[in-house]
Parts: structure tokens; C-alpha cells; sequence
């Protein structure tokens, strides 16, 4: 084998190898990138819960209607059902934010 040719074939190693690199490195963004969404979602829905939560303090859960002692003790349960609803439906923004800021942490901009 003449060394153009041994030249060329590495070469072609090579421009293979960074092919896989750089497929690789697009997995692993996407992996990051789908983590980091679920990350924002639920750190949204935390504070969504947290800021739901005054607003069911002051009822009562007696009367004809009323759900008594469970529907008190469920209804943590429901505020944070709400949350995950309004963050599911394109929630208030702060997944967004905190995706940006992952992903510069990620990337050693901070």
C-alpha cells in the first residue's frame, strides 16, 4: 500500500470517527435537552403549587356540599394536579427560564 493511499484511509478514519462524535454529542444534547425540560416542568410545577396554595386556605369544607375532613386532607393533592395542568398547557414561563439556565451551567457559561 503506497502512503496515499494509506493517507486517504486514514483520513477517511478520521472524518468517520468525528462524524460518531458529533452523532454522539447530539444524543447526548437531546438526552440533556429532554432532562433538563422535565427539570423545568417540574420545578414550574413546585412553584405554581406553592402559589396556589393561599388561595385554598381560608375555605371551609363543610355545608352540604362539602368534602369534611377528606376533602382537607386531598387537597394538597389537588392544588398540586392543578399545577401540573397549568404547567402541561404552557404553564407561566419559569420552565423556560430555567431550561436556558441549565443549559448554560451545562455548557460552563456561568
Amino acid at each position: 500500500m503506497d502512503s496515499s493511499a494509506l493517507l486517504t484511509l486514514q483520513s477517511a478514519q478520521s472524518e468517520a470517527s468525528a462524524v460518531g462524535q458529533t452523532r454522539l454529542s447530539a444524543l447526548a444534547r437531546s438526552a440533556k435537552g429532554d432532562q433538563n425540560a422535565k427539570l423545568g416542568a417540574d420545578f414550574e410545577a413546585m412553584c405554581l403549587s406553592a402559589l396556589l396554595k393561599p388561595m385554598f386556605e381560608g375555605l371551609t369544607t363543610d355545608g352540604p356540599f362539602g368534602g369534611g375532613q377528606g376533602e382537607a386532607a386531598m387537597r394538597s393533592f389537588q392544588i398540586d394536579a392543578m399545577a401540573q395542568g397549568i404547567t402541561r398547557q404552557g404553564g407561566i414561563g419559569i420552565s423556560d427560564m430555567m431550561q436556558k439556565q441549565l443549559l448554560k451551567l451545562q455548557e460552563g457559561g456561568l
